[in-house]
């Protein structure tokens, strides 16, 4: 565990992102992404190029892989298409990481209060939660209309009210600059997570104070 701030009270509740968090699903969303473009005969993305495009939803990581965003006349007929191609294959290589279960299964002995809180679409963000953790995450909340997505706190606020909490004894834990700046928008100490989609150096230049390299090192903060 990698300390820059030492976290030193218990927390009781637990907010989780989910793609790169506690999901890889980097490998069947470029599937998606790369089905919709080709469809369309646009130009496909590298798995690399779709790691940096994820983090703040799937319509921002297509408006980012389309050739000119939002911009493009096509931009909604891909989109579209990358959502039902999505919805069809999002498990088909999606699992949770190493250490993930066991790290939740340890919380839930422990009698804390485990949340998602996503950028995905809600019926995604719902249905891969309760595919993977059913048993771990009490309340799951997606990208919908009406409340706004990361990083602003709307999610997170949504997600304490559920569990019949305040945040005063919460933790968001995530994989990128999005969670950091959606925990301090929260006033929520946060866990950066380094088997995402961003690496150290990057977490560190966005502001992360305490970061984690295996599942198991949250259960000693």
């Amino acid at each position: 565990m990698d300390n820059v701030k030492r976290m030193i009270r218990e927390y009781d509740t637990y907010i989780f992102d989910l793609d790169g968090t506690l999901l890889d699903t980097l490998t069947d969303l470029a599937a998606s992404c790369n089905y919709a473009l080709q469809q369309h005969g646009m130009a496909q993305r590298t798995i690399d190029e779709v790691r940096m495009f994820v983090g703040n939803g799937v319509k921002k990581l297509m408006e980012r892989a389309i050739p000119d965003g939002l911009a493009n006349p096509q931009f909604d007929e891909v989109y579209q298409c990358f959502r039902q191609h999505y919805l069809k294959h999002g498990l088909d290589h999606t699992a949770p990481y190493p250490g993930v279960l066991p790290m939740l299964a340890e919380l839930k002995r422990r009698n804390k209060k485990i949340a998602v809180v996503s950028n995905k679409f809600y019926r995604a963000t719902e249905e891969l939660c309760k595919h993977f953790f059913d048993q771990y995450v009490e309340v799951a909340i997606g990208e919908r209309e009406g409340i706004k997505k990361k990083p602003a706190p709307d999610t997170v606020l949504e997600a304490l009210a559920q569990l019949g909490v305040t945040g005063d004894n919460a933790v968001y834990i995530g994989d990128s600059d999005v969670d950091i700046a959606t925990a301090n928008n929260c006033q929520l100490p946060c866990i950066s997570v380094l088997w995402g989609f961003r690496d150290k150096e990057f977490l560190l230049a966005k502001g992360a104070t305490t970061l984690v390299a295996r599942p198991e090192e949250i259960l000693d903060i």
